[in-house]
């Protein structure tokens, strides 16, 4: 076996050196998947991956995880060169697949839809009372601003009536770079518009980092996973896949991936900011043992699609080409 296959290296922002030292590293590597997103690479708007990309032997399998509708010029040319220099560009939903090639300077024969990936684990029975034998509504993931938390607790202040009464629980910790801008100040926001809404005893807020293990089983407990995010831009959504490859029924606001993944019935999609809406959706699944059950079996015939066995399949599908061909530049 290749002794490189054990290697890892860093890429650093800012450092000419790092870079270099990356393209001799990956092009050790028949190919490279970069994932893409702006905030993750140095330069304005990630642009330093450009070096990198360029240089490698093998034109890369690119993964676009945010294809902004209104982006600046610059984000536009960084994502229109990164494309470019792509050997094969791969999105995880339709929606980003068309806003891609409508907004873009891509190749449309270059553009995969292959949908992200989670850990399917063996279905379980609908939750239908998980805290203490009330139902249990699980919105999870890194918290801040856009989340959209706030609107959920004015819904629960809407659904005081439900008997038994469902409790709230957000997981996760605050995203670290809102933490380096504005300390914990989204996540005492909350928990101040709970206790003046009187819902703060159904409402639980746990910061406690989880595994894979652990998350699926916190997941797999939850009556409703609920998505109340502000965005309209989210063409992917890691938490939405974790809930349907869960076998869980959702409700989400309106952002692309939710419309799109969930059109078959395996949850109900809100308008954003709403909470009215999601407090009559919320209370449509709760009060419907047989909407709610079939919401879950169309989440569980979703999941094996959404495995990520199945998913390996469908990059290396993407492979054959790629590694004896350089993209013309």
């Amino acid at each position: 076996s290749d002794p490189s296959a054990n290697s890892a290296g860093s890429l650093r922002p800012g450092s000419r050196r790092s870079r270099r030292d990356a393209v001799d590293l990956l092009n050790r590597f028949d190919l490279t998947i970069v994932q893409h997103e702006y905030g993750i690479y140095g330069g304005r708007d990630g642009e330093e991956i450009l070096d990198v990309i360029a240089e490698l032997r093998t034109p890369p399998i690119v993964v676009a995880h945010t294809v902004l509708q209104s982006p600046t010029r610059h984000q536009r040319r960084v994502l229109d060169e990164v494309t470019r220099l792509a050997g094969r560009v791969v999105v995880m939903t339709r929606a980003a697949q068309r806003q891609l090639i409508a907004g873009y300077r891509v190749d449309p024969a270059k553009v995969t839809v292959i949908p992200h990936g989670a850990q399917v684990r063996a279905p379980g029975p609908t939750a239908v009372a998980g805290h203490d034998g009330r139902p249990l509504l699980l919105t999870w993931g890194l918290i801040g601003p856009g989340k959209g938390i706030e609107w959920m607790l004015a819904a629960l202040d809407d659904l005081r009536d439900l008997r038994p009464a469902p409790h709230y629980l957000i997981a996760g910790q605050t995203h670290p770079k809102v933490v380096a801008v504005a300390g914990e100040a989204y996540r005492d926001m909350l928990v101040g518009r709970a206790s003046r809404l009187g819902v703060g005893p159904s409402v639980g807020f746990d910061a406690t980092y989880r595994d894979v293990d652990e998350l699926g089983r916190l997941i797999e407990r939850a009556t409703l996973v609920v998505l109340p995010y502000d965005s309209p831009d989210q063409v992917t959504s890691g938490v939405l896949v974790d809930a349907v490859a869960a076998g869980r029924p959702v409700v989400a606001t309106a952002f692309p991936h939710a419309t799109e993944l969930l059109a078959s019935g395996a949850g109900i999609v809100v308008p954003r900011q709403d909470p009215a809406a999601l407090a009559a959706a919320v209370r449509a699944c709760l009060t419907d043992p047989d909407r709610l059950g079939a919401m879950a079996t169309e989440a569980r015939r979703l999941a094996p699609g959404l495995s990520w066995e199945a998913v390996a399949r469908r990059y290396l599908a993407l492979v054959p080409g790629l590694v004896t061909t350089r993209a013309v530049r």
